[in-house]
């Protein structure tokens, strides 16, 4: 069934203002609120939900994914088996990789930028310039307009940990996922798996199916604890579910049922493991029965840029030789780096290729980490800048701690740079462009520009 628009009814989101700001400005002005990007609490985003008349306890069933590696891609394979089954699906998620616009996606449609714009202002006036950082205000925004959609059902992505992240409003969630963890955001979360998995557990809730992807030994005993103390019903891999991967796809098994299902169009075991989990909640939601038909088509149809993706033709491929090729992912951390390893030892298998690797970081992520699973199968390592990023790592620094970790890597001053340098290689070569949103969004725009 469709759930009906509930609560208040200004201006509905697809009506611009005559408000002549950008959203680049918008989000400028907004930046300006708060003296920190980052600054983890829930008591600014419940000042201005509740200022808004509470959204988020006016949305249709939600299903709310947490976790380090694997969150966007489980939303894209539920989203597919939800629309493959006829139902209208709305999304929030983040970061984006092209377009802003990109993280609101209302009934199966991206919001526009003149609609996301009047949105935004609308929240903008009822914040009145009150302290509240960018995420905390656009996630409002994102509550609001899934609020006032006609639509079966709400994925909704964390932007960072879990307990005290913005999106972390919803009471009574129809589900809740956890996807692997891994060491990131120590900064914010804490220094080890335990204390980053107590923080994503944390949007389990009383009486709420919670969805558990395959776990390092530790973060599983942690999700287990705080499900268990929070009263979740725990539907864990291994235990409550399983799957083996099997010639051509995957036999997925839990006590009510065992399906066959195809490799999923995204490439990769983590995907395969991705895939599960998603088809682990689409079979526990039972408020949302899907049948086994709507699995396999949207597992085979999936589609989520920037997850281990060959670069199509344009303007950044034609750089290169035409017999080349580019492959793009926007992984940062070291499990996402295993994981690459891992896609690019399948796709090399007797193969001649040199493989070459062009990156580039925000400043809080580590290098080594991430490419030290990579380095053994690169021919080069070349670190590069964001460009109108503030935040990039610095691409000297960065091809200095590869160094110094025994590492060997070099630097250029933007990805166009690189490439040319790259030109000149003789023989057949892949080169895979990865380290943050930032560098594949510039890369599947066709320039080595970004936002």
């Amino acid at each position: 069934m469709r759930y009906p628009v509930t609560g208040p009814q200004s201006r509905p989101v697809t009506e611009p203002v005559a408000k002549t700001d950008s959203l680049q400005d918008i989000l400028a002005r907004f930046d300006r609120y708060h003296p920190a990007r980052i600054d983890l609490t829930l008591d600014r985003t419940r000042r201005l939900l509740t200022a808004l008349g509470e959204p988020q306890q006016k949305l249709p069933p939600v299903i709310h994914v947490a976790g380090t590696n694997g969150k966007g891609s489980t939303i894209a394979f539920l989203r597919a088996i939800y629309e493959a089954a006829g139902l209208a699906v709305s999304t929030y998620t983040s970061p984006h990789l092209v377009d802003f616009t990109e993280r609101f996606v209302l009934a199966g449609e991206t919001i526009s930028t003149a609609a996301l714009c009047d949105l935004l202002n609308e929240v903008d006036d009822i914040n009145d310039g009150q302290p509240i950082t960018e995420f905390e205000i656009v996630t409002a925004a994102a509550f609001l307009a899934l609020s006032r959609c006609e639509a079966d059902v709400v994925l909704l992505e964390t932007g960072l940990g879990g307990r005290y992240d913005a999106t972390n409003m919803v009471d009574a969630p129809l589900a809740t996922v956890i996807t692997p963890i891994s060491l990131d955001h120590q900064a914010f979360l804490g220094d080890d798996i335990a204390a980053i998995a107590a923080e994503k557990a944390a949007i389990q809730k009383a009486g709420v199916p919670s969805i558990i992807a395959p776990q390092p030994g530790v973060a599983a005993q942690v999700i287990d604890r705080i499900g268990a103390e929070r009263g979740a019903i725990a539907f864990r891999a291994g235990q409550e579910w399983s799957f083996e991967t099997v010639d051509n796809g995957f036999i997925y098994r839990s006590p009510a049922t065992t399906l066959k299902l195809p490799l999923p169009s995204l490439f990769g075991a983590h995907q395969i493991v991705n895939a599960a989990t998603a088809v682990a909640c689409a079979a526990q939601s039972a408020q949302i029965a899907v049948a086994e038909k709507a699995m396999v088509t949207g597992l085979s149809a999936v589609q989520w840029p920037g997850r281990f993706q060959r670069l199509p033709d344009g303007a950044l491929r034609q750089r290169l030789p035409a017999a080349w090729e580019v492959w793009l992912d926007a992984g940062h951390n070291g499990a996402a780096g295993a994981a690459l390893a891992a896609a690019l030892r399948q796709i090399n298998a007797g193969e001649a290729r040199s493989l070459h690797i062009v990156f580039g970081m925000l400043e809080d992520k580590d290098p080594v980490a991430f490419l030290g699973p990579l380095a053994g199968l690169a021919s080069s390592v070349t670190a590069v800048p964001l460009a109108d990023e503030p935040r990039s790592h610095n691409s000297k620094a960065s091809a200095a701690a590869l160094a110094d970790a025994g590492i060997a890597a070099d630097w250029a001053p933007s990805l166009d740079a690189a490439l040319d340098a790259l030109a000149v290689t003789q023989g057949d070569a892949r080169v895979l462009i990865c380290g943050s949103h930032v560098i594949v969004g510039a890369a599947l725009r066709g320039t080595a520009r970004p936002l």
